[in-house]
């Protein structure tokens, strides 16, 4: 945590995405909530870098946290639904601006500055899971279309189109039909877009430079 922290969100968010499929029962959505807090945990000492930074973290990620809890013992409430989404899309996308700003605060590429070029990948997917939450919520389900069932998504359904959307893969199987959903879909396009040409081109760029610097 202490050396490579972005590192640690990182293998953080993809257990979580490996271990949701297994939290199907109350006890299991529990379990997984108390997972989303250790995620917040880490996301907060990961980007720790000026005191501001980190007041404006912990004011959106203590009630985050509080609302993580609270949607564990009210998974079908909608308005601890909608407050969770948009409390915690809020936090993951001030964490992306934060882990930009520390990968962009010198110009020596780390190894964490490495890991943290995809922890904010997945912290922006992460953000855009909780949008499209709040757009059900707010619009209903039929913001979306799915050919396995009809209904409100799960939110493994919400992150798959995520990241779905945020590789601009296309594969899947859930479509925005919505306006509101379409609206969302095609912020996080850009997003995905605009995330590969600027910070991944810019660190390939440091690090060739780094290289080519570099005594035969």
């Amino acid at each position: 945590m202490r050396t490579l922290p972005c590192a640690a969100l990182l293998i953080v968010q993809l257990l979580g995405i490996v271990v949701y499929p297994f939290t199907e029962s109350d006890i299991g959505r529990a379990a997984f909530s108390l997972f989303q807090l250790l995620v917040l945990v880490i996301a907060v000492a990961a980007v720790r870098m000026t005191p501001a930074l980190s007041r404006v973290l912990v004011t959106l990620g203590v009630p985050a946290a509080v609302l993580t809890i609270a949607e564990a013992f009210a998974p079908d409430h909608d308005v601890v639904q909608l407050l969770s989404g948009i409390t915690h899309a809020a936090f993951y996308l001030y964490l992306a601006y934060g882990l930009i700003r520390y990968m962009f605060s010198d110009e020596h590429v780390t190894t964490d500055e490495m890991f943290a070029t995809g922890a904010c990948f997945t912290v922006v997917a992460w953000a855009f899971a909780y949008l499209y939450g709040v757009v059900q919520v707010v619009w209903g389900a039929d913001q979306f279309a799915t050919a396995e069932h009809h209904g409100d998504l799960s939110w493994m359904e919400l992150l798959f189109l995520s990241f779905t959307t945020m590789t601009n893969t296309g594969l899947s199987d859930i479509s925005p039909v919505g306006t509101h959903a379409r609206s969302v879909v095609m912020l996080e396009q850009l997003s995905g877009l605009y995330y590969i040409a600027l910070v991944v081109a810019r660190l390939l760029g440091m690090m060739l430079a780094k290289f080519s610097r570099t005594p035969g």
